[in-house]
């Protein structure tokens, strides 16, 4: 029998962290149809600093310092610090606006930060970003978390989980380029905004069809970083306006097909708030889900890496152009449930530079984040696979794939992908 891995990170203290500003009175958010179906996924984002920011400041201790900008944040943010609560005509979910605060957590990890990454594998990680499953009372529950994890070298990862209720991944990351914005005594780039105009003609979306039952698969994540010249030499591959995550996705599809041939669909998922689309995007600054997803069918997929790119390419400029529905699956979640889903963040990257925007999150002048992990909770069966730009910029990205355990062990070997030469890390290669 397998020895259960003692865990190198040691919670030392939790607390909680409250806003400076109350909040008025009985006010509630109504959650959309969106909001609800993300209801069974949790995000989960760790910021890695190669030093401890929070050493200078007006207090003598990092925590002292941490805590005041973050309840300064907070006071922009009072979404952030509300508590779920059903509406007791239809038993639909509300966030009802409270001063109960974050909780916070403060962690030490027995390793670097540099043998962490190389190290580590998703579900260690998962051990920087504290979480606890929703109770069957929330009132007193919160939803969002952030823990401060302190390395032996003096470095810090900064862990932010949240239910997928209440924000997407763009929104988290912008909540936390903000706080950073704060702690610098700078203006947030994109005040937040909680509400949107309802839709000329509001629609509901077709549902996707729900995966069958099936026993629980052991999942597991790896990440692959992809350097500008591996993106380059993978995109000579595919058509010429085909985007790195056109050509990442269609690599991976390929090979996570090659290794389970029954998987006859792919789920694409893109953020409103991309400026590129024609339709109006949505604004940068809204805190929420945002996400479209839409499914592509085995006639599309078949062929080399450059036909799928080309049919990936098509698909996505055709969501932006509201070509197709979004698609809705309530019960048997929105990643991984029916399809392998390939998450587009081309939007994160930022236009002159490349670099993806949570490298953007400075909390001193200069010092940016080493690396940024991304994961999603109760991800299906099927997997999710998340192509996010990369520290270096350019068309440099990171890789992120949760699949099946075997899956995610035959990757990692995979000569195809090998080929393109990515550095490996968090993914659980202790000596």
């Amino acid at each position: 029998m397998e020895e259960a891995k003692c865990s190198r990170v040691k919670v030392e203290s939790i607390l909680s962290v409250v806003s400076g500003k109350p909040t008025e009175p009985g006010k509630v958010h109504k959650l959309s149809m969106l909001d609800r179906a993300m209801g069974s996924h949790t995000i989960h984002i760790v910021f890695y600093y190669a030093s401890n920011p929070f050493l200078d400041g007006p207090m003598p201790s990092d925590l002292g310092n941490l805590r005041i900008t973050l309840s300064e944040l907070l006071d922009e943010y009072p979404y952030v610090t509300g508590r779920l609560t059903c509406e007791p005509d239809n038993g639909e979910w509300l966030i009802k606006f409270n001063d109960a605060g974050v909780r916070m957590l403060q962690a030490t990890v027995d390793a670097t930060i540099d043998e962490w990454l190389g190290s580590a594998d998703g579900v260690e990680e998962r051990d920087l970003t504290a979480w606890e499953e929703m109770p069957n009372d929330p009132s007193f529950w919160s939803p969002f978390r952030v823990q401060i994890n302190k390395f032996k070298c003096g470095g810090l990862a900064l862990g932010l989980s949240c239910t997928h209720m209440h924000t997407d991944l763009t929104s988290a990351t912008m909540l936390f380029k903000a706080w950073s914005e704060v702690h610098r005594r700078q203006p947030p780039t994109h005040p937040p905004i909680f509400d949107l105009p309802p839709p000329p003609t509001p629609t509901p979306p077709p549902p996707t069809p729900s995966p069958l039952p099936t026993t629980p698969t052991k999942m597991a994540t790896a990440t692959l970083k992809f350097s500008p010249a591996a993106v380059d030499k993978c995109l000579s591959q595919a058509p010429a306006d085909a985007t790195p995550f056109d050509a990442l996705a269609a690599l991976f599809w390929r090979r996570v097909a090659a290794q389970a041939p029954t998987k006859r669909s792919l789920s694409i998922c893109v953020d409103s708030r991309d400026p590129s689309q024609h339709a109006p995007a949505v604004p940068y600054a809204y805190f929420g889900n945002a996400l479209k997803f839409s499914t592509l069918t085995d006639d599309l997929l078949s062929g080399g890496l450059g036909q799928v790119a080309g049919h990936i390419h098509r698909h996505v400029a055709g969501m932006k152009k509201e070509e197709f529905s979004s698609e809705i699956n309530a019960t048997g979640g929105m990643y991984g449930g029916a399809a392998l889903t390939c998450f587009n963040a081309e939007h994160m990257a930022e236009a002159e530079s490349g670099r993806g925007i949570m490298y953007d999150a400075e909390f001193k002048k200069g010092e940016r984040p080493v690396h940024v992990s991304y994961s999603v909770g109760n991800v299906g069966r099927e997997g999710l696979i998340m192509v996010m730009p990369a520290a270096e910029g350019g068309r440099g990205r990171t890789v992120t794939a949760t699949l099946p355990e075997e899956q995610v062990a035959e990757l990692c070997r995979d000569q195809v992908i090998l080929d393109f030469e990515p550095t490996m890390i968090l993914c659980g290669r202790r000596s």
